[in-house]
């Protein structure tokens, strides 16, 4: 039978006043580019037009054929015509629910930047060469969007990694812990039901869940908050769930802490909780909340290692990988995360665009290990909300399955 023992934080530690992530340039990015949804749907008709006639003015005044001009600015404007009737279609079809305003005009960006590349090479090498390049990068731009979108955001995988750890009692059976994060739930949809399909086909001990529960455009929708908790309430293993909250712009304190009431799932938040497999198995679990504020955050962490037991292997949630420095000071065997969501959309060669991270690429997705302490930054399950394309490109979304076992004598 399991046995928990529970020691809640006693710090006076407060939240710090300001948010970090609502000052960084990637939240205010999707703030002014999610602008557009407040325009009327007419006005679109026009955006489209100026978009079109824009490409072909650019391409004009590079290449300086007037034919070849009036091809291009057609091409573009059905081709981003059919971006916009794709992202209109989406929640229609059950696939994503963000506001294709603001997505269409950061998708209709790169079209027009596109096209200007293309205009100069044109006009530096053979226009032929230029109208191919243009159509080529418009044609993969189209294909990249419906892969992005209606594929591989559904291509949900189940990652596995083995550690050992010598706070496992020799001889011991291995512990199966089950890591979900970045939910980032708008609706419920089939890539939510496969989430808990993977769970109940893994069988693990315990899962734990490491915050982002709701879309950053739907954090006050009640709607959201029900489906979350419908859910939550289906992941079930026989050592529990446990859980800690993400970041606070996306997961309101005042919204998503009560969609844990009356759930099945333990939200820690600066405590540590020690429990019992069975078996003389034990993981101590510290979970912390997540503001991004690293001092705020590295003295709970620094506090919570201190009041914790240290006879089993330590697990720490914490939704960013911020603290891997002080995680791998404190000897912790296993920090699980992940925020990143690997990049969301990774190119050939480059990776990912950015990573919301304020240790930027350091510490992007997948496994890490320094000293004792083994780094799991997961690339999440959901999408990035308000203005931000629901898309993911050459990242598919993850949840990860660690074995731990005692490390041999």
């Amino acid at each position: 039978m399991q046995e928990t023992i529970i020691v809640e934080e006693t710090t006076n530690i407060s939240d710090p006043e300001v948010d970090i992530l609502t000052e960084g340039r990637l939240h205010k990015l999707l703030v002014f580019f999610y602008k557009p949804v407040a325009w009327p749907d007419w006005a679109f008709g026009l955006t489209l037009l100026a978009l079109s006639i824009l490409s072909g003015l650019f391409w004009w005044r590079i290449i300086g054929d007037e034919q070849s001009a009036w091809v291009v600015a057609i091409l573009s404007g059905l081709l981003m015509g059919a971006d916009m009737a794709l992202l209109v279609s989406l929640p229609k079809r059950g696939i994503s629910y963000g506001p294709w305003k603001a997505q269409f005009v950061v998708l209709a960006l790169p079209r027009v930047g596109a096209t200007a590349v293309a205009a100069i090479i044109g006009n530096w090498w053979d226009i032929s060469w230029g109208l191919g390049l243009f159509l080529g990068a418009q044609l993969l731009g189209t294909a990249a969007l419906i892969w992005g979108t209606e594929i591989e955001p559904f291509r949900l995988q189940l990652t596995e990694f083995i550690m050992f750890t010598p706070r496992l009692s020799p001889g011991s059976k291995p512990i199966r812990l089950l890591h979900i994060t970045d939910l980032h739930v708008e609706r419920l949809t089939a890539r939510e039901e496969k989430v808990v399909e993977l769970a109940q086909k893994a069988k693990p001990d315990i899962i734990v869940i490491t915050g982002d529960y709701v879309n950053l455009s739907y954090n006050r929708d009640p709607e959201t908050h029900r489906q979350v908790w419908q859910l939550l309430r289906r992941l079930k293993a026989a050592g529990g769930v446990y859980a800690t909250l993400g970041s606070p712009p996306v997961d309101l304190r005042e919204t998503v802490v009560p969609i844990f009431a009356n759930l099945p799932v333990k939200l820690m938040r600066q405590a540590w909780e020690q429990v019992d497999l069975g078996d003389g198995r034990h993981l101590t679990l510290l979970g912390l909340d997540c503001t991004h504020h690293l001092p705020t955050d590295e003295a709970r962490l620094a506090q919570l290692v201190n009041d914790a037991p240290t006879d089993a292997p330590q697990v720490l949630l914490y939704h960013s990988p911020e603290l891997m420095p002080q995680a791998t000071n404190q000897d912790i065997d296993l920090y699980l995360c992940g925020h990143t969501h690997g990049g969301q959309v990774r190119l050939p060669l480059i990776g990912p665009i950015l990573t919301s991270s304020q240790l930027g690429r350091r510490f992007v997705m997948g496994l890490y290990r320094h000293g004792r302490t083994h780094l799991y930054v997961s690339r999440g399950v959901g999408l990035e909300g308000m203005s931000a394309p629901r898309v993911r490109f050459l990242c598919p979304p993850e949840m990860t399955l660690v074995t731990i076992r005692p490390a041999s004598l």
